[in-house]
């Protein structure tokens, strides 16, 4: 293994917002079903309350699963967007490789930018790909430096153009 970097979603602010979603839910079900009070002017049904606290409650535990993976070797790169995505690209499907600085795209996985698919956890830098079928895609990093010298490396030995 030449390079390996596993990134997750670790700004406060977003937890901030996940968490504050799914709170008012969490004490509504307290409320209404556990000291018996309706919660809410117009209050859901147990059900209802349930329903929503789990739907809410499911996206946080699926942010805090979610990590994107990026392992580099001598046979090619592999990315996995956990629970999503997952590929491995063998060097001989490399037309060009190199770490570029992105504008912001978003977090998770964009389709459509100049880079093609871009998947981000977090930041603006990412190992920019153009595979020989001409499709593009685009790996966040928050090591861009020693992710820029591995490839360099890499792209001399293989005749990948950067």
């Amino acid at each position: 293994m030449i390079f390996k970097e596993t990134q997750r979603f670790t700004q406060w602010w977003l937890w901030v917002i996940l968490l504050a979603t799914v709170a008012p839910f969490v004490y509504g079900i307290y409320q209404q079903i556990i000291i018996k009070e309706p919660f809410g002017n117009n209050p859901l049904s147990n059900a209802g309350l349930i329903a929503v606290t789990l739907f809410t409650s499911s996206i946080l535990v699926l942010f805090a699963y979610m990590r994107l993976e990026t392992k580099i070797d001598a046979h090619g790169i592999s990315m996995r967007y956990v629970p999503f995505i997952k590929k491995n690209i063998p060097w001989g499907e490399v037309a060009s490789a190199k770490v570029v600085k992105y504008g912001f795209v978003g977090y998770g996985i964009r389709l459509g930018s100049k880079f093609g698919t871009v998947y981000n956890t977090k930041g603006n830098k990412g190992l920019a790909l153009v595979l020989q079928n001409g499709k593009k895609l685009c790996i966040g990093t928050q090591r861009p430096k020693e992710l820029e010298q591995i490839i360099s490396k890499i792209s001399h030995q293989k005749n990948i153009p950067q």
